[in-house]
């Protein structure tokens, strides 16, 4: 059993306000310390925010897939294709892309799917904990999830892939539907639609909503919620010495005119123990303790429409990568995976190109009436793995690398550090996850 080389913590900075970083803080604060968080925005302006979700842990799977390199190259470089790489250069990305591709296989996709399963079991009970801590806004347990289809051929993909996720030992239960079926559980799927999957044991929230839910929990308990600061760099602490970091305003202005020894013209902040929660950004200040996993953004896009009759719950467009959500009397449109540095303006051919995809297989939405155009950042690993876990320094511990995946699983994330920080010991089911592999 591991030791911990320094005495239980006291005080903690959580760098990062999205679902894994106020996670982690709720579960610190109530194990007892004194918790601040430090996000560069403000909260869930990251992923968090535009995304459509989901909770499905029946299909949350390593994003390497072997049926990507069936794509071809070609399918990659166009700026209609659901998964995007531009064409420029990037080392990081060069280096992710090689990694990537490398587990693009059926082997490593059961490697990486077997860490998986253990976490997916316990999402639920994740949320559940929360809600009975006080965060006051539903996850949605009884509205149907429906994919469809405008072939009946397109579906093998995903029996195929639940096949295999049942194989793996994660149960994930469903029914085949015909056209008339989908339409039944969804009347706004179009006559394109000829065949369909309906999904069992989902929820799904409102991402903004959620979110400011868990914020103004967090600050009930008395964590202190820094907006608008970004953390620049981490200082790992050594022994007898806390861990730290150093912040600047958003705009890259040290905070109050202030500069501390050492730091670049930033404030330097200090704690017992500091979480790296930064999203899409990891990767920057993750390297710094140790962690040489490529963490790459992959963009994902959304918008809303009026529709006619909006769906009760998630309908998933498969074949065109496009998941579709009723948020706030409006759809939510999501898609896309784009592999571009996470503060790149969005770009509106994507837009566009899930607008094509989208439309023939809805009815009764305007699609000219789109609001709040979005575009954020997932963080990605090679592997499709989080990186979860301590760094080089025992003092600095690493939440993120979810991919499409935050959503699902944030709540259990910042459970599962909580209890790392806490007890001195890396739960086993986090093994496989460590940032250090």
């Amino acid at each position: 059993m591991a030791t911990r080389p320094f005495p239980r913590p006291r005080t903690a900075i959580v760098v990062g306000a999205g679902i894994v970083g106020l996670s982690t803080a709720h579960h610190l604060r109530r194990a007892g310390l004194e918790v601040q968080v430090v996000e560069a925005e403000h909260v869930a302006a990251g992923a968090s925010w535009g995304n459509a979700g989901w909770l499905t842990p029946s299909l949350t799977i390593p994003l390497p897939d072997p049926s990507i390199l069936a794509a071809g190259v070609r399918a990659l470089v166009s700026p209609n294709s659901p998964v995007y790489v531009p064409v420029r250069a990037d080392a990081n990305l060069v280096r992710f892309l090689a990694g990537f591709l490398r587990h693009c296989t059926w082997d490593a996709w059961r490697r990486s799917m077997r860490a998986f399963v253990p976490l997916n079991a316990r999402a639920f009970a994740a949320y559940d904990a929360l809600a009975d801590d006080g965060v006051a806004a539903p996850a949605i347990s009884d509205a149907p999830f429906v994919a469809a289809y405008a072939a009946e051929k397109d579906r093998e993909t995903l029996l195929h892939e639940l096949g295999i996720i049942n194989e793996a030992g994660q149960h994930a239960a469903y029914d085949l539907l015909d056209g008339d079926q989908v339409r039944a559980l969804v009347p706004a799927a179009s006559s394109a639609v000829v065949a369909g999957v309906q999904l069992h044991d989902t929820r799904y929230i409102d991402p903004p909503r959620y979110l400011e839910a868990l914020a103004a929990l967090v600050r009930r308990e008395g964590v202190t919620l820094t907006e608008g600061r970004r953390v620049t760099s981490v200082d790992g602490g050594a022994p007898g010495r806390p861990a730290g970091v150093t912040v600047v305003d958003h705009t890259g202005v040290p905070p109050r005119g202030r500069t501390a020894r050492g730091d670049r013209g930033g404030e330097h902040l200090t704690a017992d123990v500091v979480v790296l929660a930064s999203g899409a950004r990891l990767g920057e200040l993750a390297h710094t303790v140790g962690v040489r996993r490529v963490v790459q953004a992959g963009r994902g896009y959304s918008f809303t429409v009026p529709v006619e009759r909006l769906p009760e719950g998630p309908f998933y467009l498969p074949t065109q990568r496009v998941a579709c959500t009723p948020l706030g009397g409006r759809l939510r449109v999501a898609g896309m995976m784009e592999f571009r540095r996470p503060g790149e303006p969005l770009d509106a051919r994507r837009i566009r190109a899930i607008v094509a995809a989208a439309e023939p297989m809805l009815t009764g939405a305007d699609f000219s009436d789109r609001r709040e155009e979005w575009v954020g950042s997932r963080p990605c690993t090679v592997d499709g793995l989080p990186l979860i876990g301590p760094s080089r320094s025992p003092r600095v511990h690493v939440a993120g690398g979810h991919g499409m995946w935050g959503v699902t699983l944030g709540p259990l994330t910042g459970e599962l550090v909580a209890e790392a920080i806490t007890t001195g010991v890396v739960p086993d089911v986090l093994r496989p996850l460590d940032p250090l592999r």
